[in-house]
């Protein structure tokens, strides 16, 4: 008889924890206990820290992947629509954690990837996906004529993309929509108008 693979719940749990406490501040012991599993189950599945964090950075994207094809990609939407229902989702996923946890992107970025060179390479390949996502909306925006016909969508679209996470990252410090909704607003009134 094969012993049960604990893999999916240590990725769970794992996941749970280091969005909590950051890559730096979950220990290995911090992540098998939450997963209540034994010690040696994390080092069979992974063969260190960083893989086991570039995997649940993968598997926290993919979540955002379903998010941006929701709205971003969603083709059913007008541009602009789509756009402030990529914000929005983005606002309240952190209002039901209670903007403690933040972006686990942009958590990353500020702590891990200064330590860890494939996990820096991970979130640029990450930020260039969501940056070609906004920039598809915006073309779109052009297309219809929401937007004016000189709008540099790429640029634009990192813009965005850049912004949004400085927002996310003050909202997390100050436990709060605030920076959030002031992105939003500004961005939709004198921005993108």
């Amino acid at each position: 008889m094969s012993k049960p693979s604990h893999r999916e719940k240590i990725l769970t749990e794992g996941l749970r924890v280091v969005h909590e406490r950051g890559c730096a501040g979950a220990s290995v012991r911090d992540i098998f206990r939450a997963a209540g599993v034994p010690q040696g189950s994390f080092t069979n599945h992974f063969s260190s820290k960083e893989a086991f964090c570039l995997e649940i950075l993968d598997l926290y994207f993919e979540d955002v992947r379903a998010m941006i094809d929701r709205t971003l990609r969603n083709d059913s939407l007008p541009p602009l629509k789509r756009l402030r229902a990529f914000v929005d989702a983005q606002s309240k996923y952190l209002n039901r954690v209670g903007w403690r946890n933040g972006c686990l992107i942009g958590n990353f970025s500020a702590e891990a990837s200064e330590h860890s060179e494939v996990i820096r390479k991970r979130l640029v390949e990450i930020f260039e996906e969501m940056r070609q996502s906004v920039a598809y909306c915006l073309r779109a925006a052009v297309k219809m004529g929401e937007l004016p016909q000189k709008t540099d969508c790429d640029e634009l679209g990192g813009f965005l993309v850049a912004s949004l996470q400085g927002a996310i990252l003050q909202s997390k410090a100050e436990r709060r929509s605030v920076p959030i909704e002031r992105f939003k607003r500004l961005i939709f009134s004198a921005l993108l108008h």
